[in-house]
C-alpha cells in the first residue's frame, strides 16, 4: 500500500453511528472516487486497501456519476423564450349584429323585416305596439 492510500485510509472513516456503520469524510470519499475513475484502476483493490467494502465504493461511484449527469444536464439547459408572446393587434370594427324579424299585426298585416340592426329592435317593437288597429281591417 502506498503512502497516499494509507493517508487516505486514515482520513476516510471519521466516526461510527450507533448501529456500527461508518461515517465517512466527504473529501476523502471524493479522492477515493477520483482514484477509482483512473484508467486501469481496480475498484475492489482500492476499496480493500482503504478498508471499505467494494460495494460501498461502487455505490459512491454511481452517486458521483448521477450527480455529474445532473449538473451537466442543468448546465446545458438553454434559457427558452416565453411560451406566449404578447401580440398587438389593430382594432377591428365589428359590424353591428343583425336579425331577421317578422311581425303579424292584429289586423292581419304581416311586416317582414330582414337584416334589422339589433340596436333598433327595441324601437321597432315600440312603434309596432303603438299602431292603432281597427276591428274592421281584421282578416
Amino acid at each position: 500500500m502506498t503512502d497516499e492510500l494509507s493517508e487516505l485510509r486514515r482520513r476516510l472513516v471519521v466516526g461510527r453511528k450507533s448501529d456500527g456503520r461508518s461515517v465517512y469524510d466527504e473529501g476523502a470519499k471524493a479522492e477515493l472516487v477520483a482514484l477509482c475513475r483512473q484508467p486501469g484502476a481496480s475498484v475492489s483493490r482500492l476499496a480493500r486497501e482503504c478498508g471499505v467494502n467494494a460495494n460501498q465504493v461502487s455505490r459512491w461511484l454511481r452517486e458521483h456519476e448521477r450527480d455529474a449527469r445532473a449538473r451537466h444536464s442543468v448546465a446545458n439547459v438553454a434559457p427558452t423564450a416565453a411560451a406566449f408572446v404578447p401580440v398587438a393587434l389593430p382594432p377591428v370594427s365589428m359590424p353591428a349584429p343583425v336579425m331577421d324579424m317578422q311581425a303579424r299585426l292584429p289586423n292581419g298585416v304581416v311586416i317582414d323585416m330582414r337584416g334589422l340592426d339589433l340596436s333598433n329592435v327595441g324601437e321597432v317593437i315600440r312603434v309596432l305596439g303603438s299602431l292603432r288597429c281597427s276591428a274592421l281591417t281584421k282578416a
